[in-house]
């Protein structure tokens, strides 16, 4: 037998298996703790998984690439997963022609909204014009917003980060600030949850309501196509 106490682990680590199961049950943990109170906002699964799967990598002294390579599996059921969005989108269909109108409004405002505001706000705060590049798609699910920010020469790393920060901190607020401004309309609550906070604020939707979820899955679309169309005109009359 190998006297070594860790060889185990560093056989283990170079197996991708091994952070499959780890993301895995991670994020099943953090799921359970977010039912156990009700699916509290500050609960938020994804939050929770990814510091605590940061620090075990810390802890282990795991490289992102090294992870990556046995987590890819998940990453890979992301468009499988956006595609099944049709589902509830199909089962809606009535409600969603019915507030067409309302809804391509709040699109175009809601989408020039996130890119003005964040690329002035980057100008404001003097930030390098690669970073204010990198965070103009930060409101579009990550494999667009990343597919734009390398159409622009930016940073798609930095965008990568700026899109998960988003989608948290909406699905996090996103329930408080509907209640608080009275509304209850859950068509209204969806689209702007996916609109604001793309893929992680459309899984928050699915859990408070199926209509939300439904019209978030409509708004994260829609604005996929919207923003990138919408953020190379910006940059080019916004960014010095």
């Amino acid at each position: 037998m190998n006297a070594n106490p860790f060889s185990l682990w560093v056989y283990l680590s170079q197996t991708p298996l091994l952070w499959l199961t780890v993301t895995l049950v991670v994020y099943a943990i953090a799921d359970a703790a977010s039912l156990a109170t009700h699916r509290h906002a500050l609960m938020n699964p994804v939050l929770h998984s990814i510091w605590i799967l940061g620090v075990f990598l810390y802890l282990t002294g795991t490289s992102y690439t090294v992870y990556f390579s046995g987590a890819q599996f998940v990453h890979f059921l992301l468009g499988p997963a956006t595609v099944a969005l049709a589902v509830p989108l199909y089962e809606s269909r009535k409600l969603v022609m019915s507030a067409i109108v309302p809804m391509l409004m709040a699109l175009m405002v809601g989408s020039l909204t996130a890119i003005v505001s964040v690329i002035l706000l980057s100008e404001a705060a003097a930030l390098p014009r690669e970073v204010v590049l990198s965070l103009a798609p930060k409101s579009v699910t990550a494999g667009v917003a990343m597919g734009i920010s390398e159409m622009l020469g930016a940073n798609p790393a930095i965008t990568a980060v700026s899109t998960a920060l988003t989608g948290i901190m909406g699905a996090i607020v996103v329930t408080p600030a509907m209640n608080a401004l009275g509304i209850t309309d859950f068509r209204a609550r969806g689209f702007a949850a996916g609109l604001a906070s793309h893929g992680i604020g459309t899984a928050r939707a699915f859990q408070v309501n199926e209509v939300a979820g439904a019209f978030a899955g409509i708004a994260m679309g829609l604005n996929a196509l919207v923003t990138s169309l919408l953020v190379p005109i910006a940059v080019t009359l916004l960014v010095k």
